[in-house]
C-alpha cells in the first residue's frame, strides 16, 4: 500500500504524521506533495523516510490512494494537474477539502467512461496522534476499498460512514468540535487558577479529567447522562455546579455553537 498527499498544510502534514505512526504502512510507503519547500522539509525532520516532492504529477505515479488535503480554491488547479497521470479504477480518491462534495470531486476526476471510488472525508487535527474521529462517505467503491479506507482512518483514530448529507453538520461536531471542547478547557482552567490552582497545575487537572470523560464513555459506551447521574448525588456539590452553568445558558450556547458552524 502507498499512498500520496497533495498538500503538505496543517491537515496533510498531521495525515502523514499520524500515518507514519500508524501500522497501516510503511513511512518509507509516504509521500507528501506540496508546491513550497519549507512544509517538505519540517515533514523530513519529523521522518526522513517519508518521501516529499514539488511535483504532484510525479507523486501519484506508484500511489494505491491519493489524499487531497489542499485548500478549496486550489482543488480544480490540482485536479487539472493530476487527473490525466490516475489509473483509475486502481487509485482511489480521498478527499479532505474542505466543502468539496462527492459531485464535484466526480467532475473533476471522472475521465471518460473511467470514474475514480471517490472519499470525501472529515477529519479533525489530532489526526497527527492517531486519535481523530473521522467521517467518511464513499462513492462509486467496491466493498473492498471502502475497507481499505476504513482501515486506513480507524489506524488514525475512529471512522464512521455516514451519509453526505451529514458531511456539515458532522464538520461542526468532530472538527470544529476540537476547538469548542478546547474552549471548555481553557474556562476550566482558569476557574481552577480563580480557584487557587497554579496554571500547569489546573492544567493537567482538566486535561486528565476530559480525557478520563472521553475514556470513559467509550469503554462503557453509556450515554453521558448515565454518568452525570453517578457522580450527581441530591443536594451535592456537583449538580449545583451543572445547575449554574444551565442558568448561564451552558448546553444552549453548545448547541447554538454547534449550529451556527453547520
Amino acid at each position: 500500500m502507498k499512498i500520496t498527499i497533495i498538500g503538505g498544510g496543517n491537515m496533510g502534514g498531521a495525515i502523514a504524521r499520524g500515518l507514519a505512526k500508524s501500522d497501516f504502512l510503511t513511512p518509507a510507503d509516504i509521500t507528501v506533495s506540496n508546491r513550497g519547500q519549507e512544509k517538505l522539509d519540517l515533514l523530513k525532520t519529523y521522518n526522513p523516510q517519508i518521501h516529499t516532492t514539488t511535483d504532484n504529477k510525479a507523486a501519484i505515479q506508484d500511489a494505491d490512494i491519493i489524499i487531497l488535503a489542499v485548500k478549496p480554491w486550489v482543488l480544480d488547479s490540482v485536479a487539472i494537474d493530476i487527473r490525466n497521470g490516475l489509473d483509475l479504477p486502481r487509485q482511489m480518491i480521498v478527499s479532505v477539502v474542505a466543502g468539496a462534495t462527492i459531485e464535484r470531486l466526480a467532475a473533476l476526476f471522472t475521465s471518460g467512461d473511467a470514474i475514480p471510488a471517490i472519499f470525501r472525508v472529515m477529519p479533525n487535527t489530532a489526526i497527527a496522534i492517531r486519535e481523530s474521529m473521522t467521517l467518511f462517505t464513499p462513492y462509486n467503491a467496491t466493498p473492498e476499498q471502502v475497507d481499505c479506507v476504513r482501515a486506513m482512518l480507524d489506524s488514525l483514530g475512529k471512522s464512521l460512514l455516514v451519509d453526505e448529507s451529514l458531511m456539515e453538520a458532522g464538520t461542526a461536531l468532530c472538527s470544529c468540535g476540537t476547538a469548542f471542547a478546547m474552549r471548555y478547557m481553557r474556562a476550566a482552567i482558569e476557574g481552577g487558577v480563580e480557584m487557587g490552582f497554579r496554571a500547569q497545575d489546573a492544567q493537567l487537572v482538566v486535561e486528565q479529567t476530559v480525557r478520563g470523560a472521553a475514556e470513559l464513555l467509550l469503554a462503557t459506551g453509556n450515554h453521558p447522562e448515565v454518568e452525570i447521574d453517578r457522580v450527581t448525588t441530591p443536594g451535592g456539590i456537583t449538580i449545583k455546579g451543572l445547575n449554574e452553568m444551565e442558568m448561564a445558558g451552558f448546553s444552549a450556547a453548545v448547541i447554538r455553537g454547534l449550529k451556527a458552524s453547520k
